[in-house]
């Protein structure tokens, strides 16, 4: 049932700026209605995002805030973060409900939303757990563990979405509560401490785009300059896990917990976004290169040890060892988003791009209500711990550990956000899905299959400049006949826009300094990453080897319509016999078989069985 007009206002991207090169179309001015990614975002609003409720419901998370909000008796379940995943469900039924009102999900978003905010404090605070286990003597006595502000971010997060895509306010009354509490506490001449998990820093920021209210901003600042001066190490922990060893401003690169590193980056560059901070965003762009170039594995994924849940050194990106979290890939798009935003460079759209299709969507299963925590190239199925989270075990419809499913739910329902920007003089298209985009008088109509085929066509009523990003493995792009270059922008004022972006399949070399698949290669086409899985080969996933001919697309049924791609192979030993070996450790003297590939992000949809990405050549 849809909800009546009036309640609806039009809702915004989930990063509102206006101080950047480029300027955000949100949900209301872009609208996906069809290709890819609608099915994807039906599933999720019509599956995930209720059945996420009744999960929170068993975990106790819920029964946490009833609990401090004086509703029963008991005593706090779940980890110190159990509020952080209510908050995110809030905001992905928020932006759900922008992208498509209905009377239920603003029914549940408001009772909900009134069990919040009676379980708050008088002077703002607000933390079920800590209410609950330690009483107001216990606040902030362990932020480097207790996700404190962590929780408070992604409450004030949730709120920001509520009010932009219901009208409602009664959340962000609560956010603002705790922000100004935040405010009165922590700082310069007061508490001088830190989270040991970054979000308050992008959610302080958004809140001061929302209601104009600079000392938000200010604290974002000052909990963005407090890191690397030796406050988590004062509490006697190494500082590197929290990215807190070196100020923000001085780091290279990126280290520690790879969901810390880029939640804090984000924060950071929505703060050099409002300022204008020039030397922060200069950093930045520094930090997110050598992360891109040095520790990012080709699927996007973002973290290879499964100590510390972290980034490793240069080139330490074992493919069957792989963390790669799908909450990394989530905030290293939500980085890469802000880094676009400020300079309007195309790199950072085919990061998303890349980190989208593959390292982020292969973490929730095509029926939309099943997860991955980690994302690795390659599984042998023993060799995995045994810790609830591995593959090896499948998907799971929920974790104890339960950040990524509403994280995944929040993204794909405010995804129409990440599409398109503005200047004053054209309207920048960075990712390509069928639908509507609107900007003033101008609409803009999108029509795609796109990953699966590589014709883009744009129409309008009259000529209008449209920018469209060129990814950069699109050598042969042509707009309206005419070739561009990969790797920009290509500029065009007309009424009618056919975009042709190549979709031949590709092999695509891994680094000889990544040392575990140094002599291998993977398969692509297009923005898709690929990977050979054992449900659909006859021989041993394990010994398969490449030959160079090229793969083959094909058309499919298969895991809702993949496109599939035909290699040839063959199978080897992987090994020789006898010490010391008499030969090459990758030899392929078998015989020659077809290797069939799928996307990687539709691996595990049908049975837990071998898989890889990168595969040695023959």
């Amino acid at each position: 049932m849809s909800a009546s007009p009036e309640t609806v206002t039009t809702s915004r991207s989930p990063a509102a700026t206006t101080k950047g090169r480029r300027h955000p179309l949100g949900l209301g001015q872009v609208t996906i209605t069809g290709g890819f990614w609608a099915p994807r975002q039906a599933r999720n609003g019509a599956d995930a995002i209720p059945s996420g409720q009744d999960q929170l419901e068993k975990a106790g998370n819920l029964q946490n805030l009833r609990l401090a909000a004086g509703i029963g008796e008991g005593e706090a379940i779940g980890p110190v973060f159990a509020d952080s995943d209510v908050y995110k469900w809030l905001e992905a039924a928020a932006w759900e409900y922008g992208r498509n009102p209905d009377d239920d999900l603003l029914q549940r978003i408001r009772d909900l939303t009134a069990v919040v905010a009676a379980a708050q404090r008088d002077d703002g605070y607000l933390d079920s757990v800590v209410q609950l286990r330690y009483g107001d003597e216990g606040r902030y006595q362990q932020l480097v563990w207790s996700h404190e502000h962590y929780c408070a971010g992604h409450l004030i997060q949730a709120a920001v979405a509520q009010v932009r895509c219901t009208g409602d306010r009664a959340l962000l009354d609560v956010a603002t509560k705790l922000a100004d509490h935040l405010v009165a506490t922590f700082g310069d001449g007061k508490t001088v401490d830190i989270d040991g998990h970054p979000v308050i820093e992008m959610a302080l920021v958004e809140l001061y785009r929302e209601t104009g209210t600079t000392v938000y901003l200010d604290l974002a600042k000052w909990f963005v300059e407090a890191r690397g001066h030796g406050i988590i190490e004062r509490h006697g922990h190494a500082p590197a896990y929290f990215s807190d060893r070196v100020p923000v401003r001085e780091a290279t690169t990126v280290e520690g917990h790879s969901v810390r590193a880029v939640y804090l980056a984000a924060g950071a560059a929505d703060v050099a976004l409002e300022t204008g901070d020039s030397e922060l965003l200069d950093s930045l762009q520094r930090q997110f290169e050598h992360m891109w170039s040095t520790k990012t594995y080709v699927t996007g994924g973002l973290g290879a040890r499964w100590e510390g849940e972290a980034f490793g050194d240069e080139y330490e990106l074992p493919p069957d060892r792989a963390y790669a979290e799908t909450c990394a890939a989530i905030g290293g798009i939500q980085w890469a988003w802000r880094m676009l935003l400020a300079t309007g460079e195309a790199s950072y759209g085919d990061a998303i791009e890349r980190m989208l299709y593959n390292g982020f969507l292969a973490g929730v299963s095509l029926a939309g209500t099943e997860y991955f925590y980690v994302n690795p190239l390659q599984l042998r199925g023993a060799a995995y711990p045994d810790t609830g989270r591995s593959p090896a075990h499948g998907r799971r419809g929920w974790f104890d550990c339960a950040c990524c499913p509403p994280n995944i739910m929040r993204t794909l329902s405010s995804l129409d956000g990440y599409l398109a920007t503005t200047t004053d003089d054209a309207i920048q298209i960075h990712q390509y899905a069928a639908g509507v985009i609107k900007s003033g008088d101008v609409e803009l109509t999108v029509d795609t299959n796109y990953p699966w085929d590589g014709s883009v066509r744009i129409t309008s009523a009259t000529p209008v400049a449209v920018e469209l990003r060129i990814p950069g493995w699109a050598d042969g792009a042509t707009v309206n006949g005419q070739p561009v270059e990969a790797g920009g922008y290509a500029r065009v004022e007309a009424a009618d826009i056919d975009l042709q972006l190549p979709l031949t399949p590709r092999l695509v070399g891994a680094d000889p300094r990544i040392d575990a698949v140094r002599g291998c290669v993977a398969i692509e086409r297009g923005p898709l990453v690929y990977a050979v899985e054992q449900a659909d080969n006859t021989a041993n996933v394990d010994d398969l080897h490449l030959l160079p001919e090229a793969p083959v697309a094909q058309s499919s049924e298969l895991l809702g319509g993949v496109t599939v791609l035909s290699a040839r192979g063959r199978t080897g030993t992987g090994h020789r016999e006898g010490w010391p070996f008499t030969g090459d450790a990758g030899d392929s003297t078998g015989d020659e078989v077809e290797v069939t590939a799928i996307p990687y992000y539709a691996w595990a949809n049908r049975e837990i069985g071998a898989m890889r990405v990168w595969l040695p050549r023959a």
